[in-house]
């Protein structure tokens, strides 16, 4: 049966992705633009991570955040807005003593994490949901300080969009539903092909799938040359969609994606060749039962 597929777009990420695809944006305006041209191309929900102005390495500084979601919010899209809480939880041991953070190491408490959440109370914010191998670091979020940003998330009224990397993640999310901390029915981002994490595959997206709460709306992403199949296998197995630079920094083999709007509007052509059509922001916001 025809269905209306959401699309989310992850519009900069935090890789070292800007010097291999000019595409990436880095300043705030850069940011804001391309998430209001994926709005126009037809996401109905925008990620967002800042970078620093000078060395285009991830952010946490409120201001930039601030400015991004006030652009988007000023434009004249209703594009749903998510920002991440994925900065500072980054650890990387150092090499005479393992329990002080190396260079690189982000590891920050939870209401640092949270801030600008409470602070400009975006629709949806993500919540990584457990610890992994990423790179030759690890990202730490453990159940301690997921409880304590997800109360902040609650009490802010913003809807958290649990990022699960692994099956273990849907079985603490699972765990925090059931002790009230998250609400239900549930956001799920299903994220497949980290290094070191869940593969991309039909197999590895149907396992974590079938983990989920009955009643959670979810969406999946596969990473790099895995974006587009991964896109399709989740419309076929009943989720939505996301799409973006993030994850992604090639249209096609050997073609570097010149926008955002580029990679939402073959999400979309997937999703109308398969019989579906797209979810608006206003749509969106009652599959979700979030308001704007």
């Amino acid at each position: 049966m025809s269905r209306k597929i959401m699309i989310s777009c992850a519009v900069t990420g935090s890789a070292d992705s800007p010097g291999k695809n000019p595409a990436v944006p880095v300043t705030p305006e850069a940011i804001a633009a391309s998430a209001i041209d994926a709005a126009k191309a037809g996401a109905a929900i925008v990620h967002i991570h800042v970078r620093d102005l000078k060395t285009t390495r991830p952010s946490m500084d409120l201001a930039l955040y601030r400015e991004v979601t006030e652009r988007i919010r000023a434009s004249d899209t209703d594009v749903i807005i998510n920002l991440t809480t994925g900065a500072g939880g980054r650890f990387a041991p150092g090499e005479v003593n393992p329990r002080e953070g190396a260079p690189g190491t982000t590891l920050s408490l939870p209401h640092e994490r949270t801030r600008h959440v409470e602070a400009l109370r975006p629709e949806i914010c993500s919540l990584d949901m457990g610890s992994m191998n990423m790179g030759d670091q690890a990202f730490l979020n453990t159940p301690g300080h997921l409880r304590a940003m997800a109360k902040t998330i609650g009490d802010a009224g913003v809807l958290p969009e649990l990022e699960v990397f692994e099956a273990g993640h849907v079985l603490l999310a699972r765990r925090l539903i059931d002790e009230g901390l998250i609400r239900s029915p549930s956001l799920f981002q299903i994220c497949l092909g980290i290094l070191w994490s869940q593969p991309a595959n039909a197999e590895a997206m149907l396992y974590m799938r079938n983990l989920l709460p009955a009643d959670a709306v979810w969406f999946a992403f596969g990473i790099s040359l895995h974006q587009f199949p991964m896109a399709a296998q989740a419309i076929l197995l009943g989720g939505h969609v996301r799409v973006g630079l993030e994850d992604n920094l090639y249209l096609a083999r050997g073609k570097l994606a010149p926008s955002n709007a580029a990679l939402v509007e073959k999400a979309a052509s997937i999703i109308t060749t398969l019989g579906h059509s797209v979810a608006t922001p206003i749509e969106a916001r009652a599959m979700l039962n979030i308001g704007k």
